[in-house]
């Protein structure tokens, strides 16, 4: 299907083989929630056979689609030789892996996913265990009762995990037969999210880093970074500093300038920055209080009205601006009990 064929539907999560640019295709697979109800793979024709970035979660629905997309370009599953994989969230990486091992596809993942990857390799993970922790920094026992049975779930499995072929270092050029690109690290979302750019052709395979609906979500991962939101916003200036270029987003439609996203995410966070700071003046001392009091997702909801996963999302999300809030001098922080407390930072002492 074409680009101007997608753009008649109207909704960018529709089945199908959406052209983007000349030999390079967006296939939308579903997803088992009805938060993010598909994610885009991008299809690179290549002399040498198929070369994915990103996969799709390793669902059996998920699969009979891609195979079902590749199909209508002449292709089975077999010819893809290659996936470059943005990062290490199951909605991207795991059905590489599964389709490696049927058919020996090569996974490359940015090697700032290393001790992801380590950690989710020695089993007994249990689902959201650093978020656990940071909602019990936040204050935020009501969101852990809310979340006791999915956190009381089995531990994760390590056999739907295994190391990449290739971990993709800094600014590594990936020699394609008819386009290079480029691997740009861009921490935030995880610490070991990659972007890839084809200069010749302005693309930006942009994974999670900049979405056209949607602020991705800061740190989700079983390894925590100490700022991810200072990470994540200076990834945002590093591909702003780039010339613009074509968005090619993980979810959602194909946008013309990641320049004009990437100026709203940082007036977003400029404005999140800024309401938690008010709030915290006005007297709210932990995260979770300050989460209370903020409007969340497109509809303007109230922190109650989120399923206990995206409240778990919205406090996290809430204490990584505090946190970035008292590195920046704005902020000061006590504990108490395990609690995290922030208060305004008051003027300096005078000097004798």
């Amino acid at each position: 299907m074409t680009a101007e064929a997608e753009a008649t539907t109207g909704d960018w999560t529709q089945p199908g083989v959406f052209a983007v640019a000349p030999g390079v295709h967006r296939v939308p697979l579903p997803l088992p929630s009805d938060g993010l109800r598909a994610v885009n793979v991008y299809v690179i024709e290549d002399a040498a056979g198929l070369v994915l970035v990103d996969s799709g979660w390793a669902l059996t629905e998920s699969r009979q689609a891609l195979s079902a997309a590749l199909a209508t370009l002449g292709c089975g599953l077999a010819d893809v030789r290659h996936f470059l994989v943005t990062h290490l969230h199951r909605d991207h990486y795991t059905q590489a892996v599964q389709l490696r091992q049927l058919f020996g596809s090569k996974v490359s993942l940015g090697a700032g996913e290393g001790p992801a990857i380590k950690v989710l390799l020695a089993g007994g993970i249990h689902p959201f265990a650093p978020q656990v922790n940071q909602l019990l920094a936040s204050g935020a026992q009501v969101v852990l009762q809310r979340l006791q049975a999915l956190a009381m779930a089995p531990p994760g499995d390590p056999a739907g995990w295994e190391a990449p072929d290739e971990w993709l270092l800094p600014h590594q050029e990936i020699e394609l037969g008819t386009r290079t690109l480029r691997v740009v690290p861009t921490p935030g979302h995880t610490q070991g999210h990659v972007v890839f750019v084809d200069a010749a052709d302005a693309l930006l395979f942009a994974g999670d880093h900049v979405l056209p609906h949607i602020t991705p979500s800061i740190g989700f991962e079983p390894v925590s970074a100490s700022l991810p939101l200072g990470d994540y916003l200076d990834s945002l200036r590093l591909v702003r500093a780039m010339p613009d270029l074509r968005l090619l987003p993980a979810h959602g439609p194909v946008t013309a300038s990641a320049h004009t996203r990437i100026d709203a995410l940082l007036a977003h966070h400029a404005d999140r920055l800024d309401r938690c700071a008010t709030a915290v003046a006005a007297g709210a001392a932990t995260a979770y209080q300050v989460a209370c009091g903020l409007r969340w997702t497109r509809r303007e909801r109230r922190l109650e009205g989120l399923d206990p996963v995206n409240q778990m999302l919205a406090v996290t999300e809430t204490r990584a601006h505090l946190e970035l809030l008292a590195a920046q001098g704005q902020l000061t922080i006590s504990w108490d009990d395990g609690v995290a407390h922030y208060r305004p930072a008051g003027p300096a002492a005078p000097q004798p």
